[in-house]
């Protein structure tokens, strides 16, 4: 029987074009989602054995929309793509429970063989990454991973995304109180202290496009 995926990325074309090259690989794409929020949505409904999530995505980046599915559905095997290559962020996936983490440089290639490996509970790190990220699982070195915990870079991807403290609020089904206190204990552990900043330091993570 052909594993049953879930496809999960912002941009349609990306996600008709891997669609297409997994169904000829002889897997089934049972769903699509644009963006983590969407993606965990239907994870949870659907159950499906592999979900590949797009780590940039909006409303819910694809690391936050990970620990959601993890938590919730925890035999759902977990693939991230991302266009950086920093091993840090290969690093904080693999230490949430993800099971790959596939460069978009080389998906085409690599997507198969790592879905293919968490099938058979084989952890995969696409190449070029796999000596950075061993070493640094390996070593107790914490430079580089998000001090954020999964709530504050939720809250601070609405904030880079332009959403008001009312409105993330709204997003995330917590208080607007809540939510303030969220905001100054990120810029309190970033030690940044305008918008701008966070805006800055959230394009540096990945959590938003440029």
């Amino acid at each position: 029987m052909a594993i049953q995926i879930l496809l999960a990325d912002d941009h349609q074309i990306v996600r008709d074009g891997m669609k297409i090259f997994l169904q000829r690989e002889g897997f089934k794409v049972n769903a699509e989602a644009q963006n983590g929020q969407e993606a965990v949505s239907l994870a949870l409904k659907l159950r499906p054995e592999v979900v590949v999530l797009d780590i940039t995505m909006p409303v819910l980046n694809g690391l936050n929309a990970a620990c959601e599915i993890l938590r919730n559905a925890p035999a759902t095997k977990v693939i991230l793509l991302t266009m950086y290559d920093h091993s840090e962020y290969a690093v904080e996936s693999l230490r949430l429970g993800v099971k790959g983490f596939v460069t978009k440089m080389h998906a085409a290639k690599d997507l198969v063989q790592a879905i293919r490996q968490v099938m058979r509970g084989i952890t995969y790190v696409s190449p070029e990454l796999s000596q950075a990220v061993s070493q640094a699982i390996h070593s107790k070195s914490s430079v580089g991973l998000d001090p954020l915990t999964p709530r504050e870079r939720q809250l601070l991807q609405l904030v880079a995304e332009g959403k008001t403290t009312n409105e993330s609020a709204a997003v995330l089904n917590i208080s607007i109180k809540t939510a303030e206190t969220h905001r100054t204990r990120i810029m309190e552990k970033l030690n940044i202290h305008e918008t701008a900043g966070l805006v800055r330091y959230a394009v540096r993570r990945g959590l938003v496009r440029a």
